[in-house]
């Protein structure tokens, strides 16, 4: 089945910058939607950004636009999300997710359920 590996959290202060990397493999259909969702503890896992890999096309949660730019490594088969200006609730371990079956007559899907594959997470801290 699809295999998906997050890389690149660690941690960073108040105001600096990560980039996290995606790599799906065997193989990166033109099919898919690319997810970055985030769960902290205690709260209920969120949606991050979404990236459809045919066309580049994305989509941001409210609390990452203009911070957080998603974006994909076609050649590489990778999808990154560099996070700037970084704040305190971004705290949290970020799973990257496949959906199949993005559907191209609607926006990009931000639903949890709608992703059938998962990584296992790396863990973002952001201390002041």
């Amino acid at each position: 089945q699809v295999q998906v590996q997050e890389s690149g959290g660690g941690s960073v202060q108040v105001g600096g910058s990560l980039t996290l990397s995606c790599a799906v493999s065997p193989y990166m259909y033109a099919s898919y939607g690319i997810g970055w969702f985030r769960q902290a503890p205690g709260k209920e896992r969120e949606f991050v950004a979404v990236i459809r890999w045919r066309t580049g096309l994305t989509l941001y949660a409210d609390s990452v636009k203009g911070r957080f730019t998603i974006s994909r490594d076609v050649p590489g088969e990778r999808v990154n999300l560099r996070m700037n200006t970084l704040e305190y609730e971004d705290t949290a371990v970020y799973y990257c997710a496949v959906d199949r079956n993005t559907d191209n007559y609607r926006p990009p899907r931000r639903e949890a359920r709608s992703f059938e594959d998962w990584g296992r997470g790396t863990q973002v801290t952001v201390s002041s």
